[in-house]
């Protein structure tokens, strides 16, 4: 609910902010706090952090920033928070505005975040439009550091730039109350990356099968036995059925690693306990956005 303040009672607040505040949800965070406390201003991305100017009532204010310290976003992380009280600009409205690049700035951009348990339900319901979409995402999870090819951090300046957005996917990415709201990776099936299958010919290699199809020819490849380099969004790794004694040992010849362990994908914990001894600390890992690679018995 909006709070109405007489025009003569307002003061203005500049911050900025340095840290992990880009890409993960930040300008649609301040978005929200300023509608809950009935502030007007503006909140940007720049190549030093994010700057907001906002207009209001001094306690209103006074709360907004405080909510702001308090109430972060997941993957978000403060490093410096300043404040200066100025006068109220006569902002009618509260609003994301374009990025402003800064000369010789830096600014830490989010790692790449694990699926979500939100979209990885949109992920196998057949009724969501995101259904198997492998480059599935929203502003909680999905790539950031990896796709980033500049600062600030904006569609245009990241891998994601020559994919428009669909109608669809665009009223996400405008919308308040959706957890797309300015998630800068934003796609599906009908604007987005898609995955194909490409096979060696006399000349190279070329694509054979796409999407779903490729998919299953891929997975039928691995069940056969053969290696597969898979490119994913930092690069290409190699795979094998890790079932495959003999797609294994060949593995291994070729990287000339006789013993040290490879990493081994599966789908859950579940699936982690029939095959390796799991203690809680472990699982507790395995399950966070990190989802890093764990040397386990």
């Amino acid at each position: 609910m909006s709070i109405q303040m007489p025009t003569a009672e307002k003061q203005g607040r500049q911050i900025h902010i340095e840290g992990i505040v880009q890409g993960v949800g930040f300008r649609p965070f301040v978005y929200s706090l300023a509608e809950r406390y009935g502030l007007t201003g503006w909140v940007r991305n720049t190549s030093a952090g994010v700057d907001i100017e906002v207009d209001g009532r001094s306690d209103t204010l006074d709360a907004f920033v405080e909510s702001l310290q308090e109430e972060l976003p997941p993957l978000a992380h403060i490093d410096t928070f300043s404040v200066a009280n100025t006068r109220s600009n006569g902002y009618t409205q509260f609003k994301i505005v374009h990025s402003q690049a800064v000369a010789k700035a830096s600014q830490p951009i989010s790692p790449d975040v694990a699926i979500c348990d939100d979209c990885l339900r949109e992920l196998f319901d057949p009724t969501d439009r995101h259904y198997r979409y492998p480059f599935i995402n929203c502003t909680n999870c999905g790539p950031r550091f990896t796709i980033t090819k500049d600062i600030p951090y904006d569609r245009p300046l990241t891998t994601m730039a020559p994919f428009a957005m669909c109608p669809e996917c665009a009223a996400e990415y405008k919308n308040p109350a959706n957890r797309r709201f300015h998630a800068q990776p934003v796609a599906c099936p009908s604007c987005g990356p898609e995955i194909w299958l490409e096979l060696k010919t006399d000349t190279g290699f070329a694509p054979a099968e796409r999407g779903e199809d490729g998919l299953q020819a891929t997975k039928q490849r691995l069940l056969d036995g053969e290696i597969l380099g898979i490119k994913g969004l930092g690069g290409f790794h190699l795979a094998c059925d890790a079932l495959n004694e003999t797609a294994v040992s060949t593995l291994r010849q070729r990287k000339l690693r006789r013993e040290k362990p490879f990493a081994l994908m599966m789908a859950d914990l579940d699936t982690v306990q029939q095959h390796c001894y799991l203690n809680e600390i472990e699982a507790e890992a395995l399950t966070s956005r990190a989802r890093p690679i764990l040397l386990l018995r």
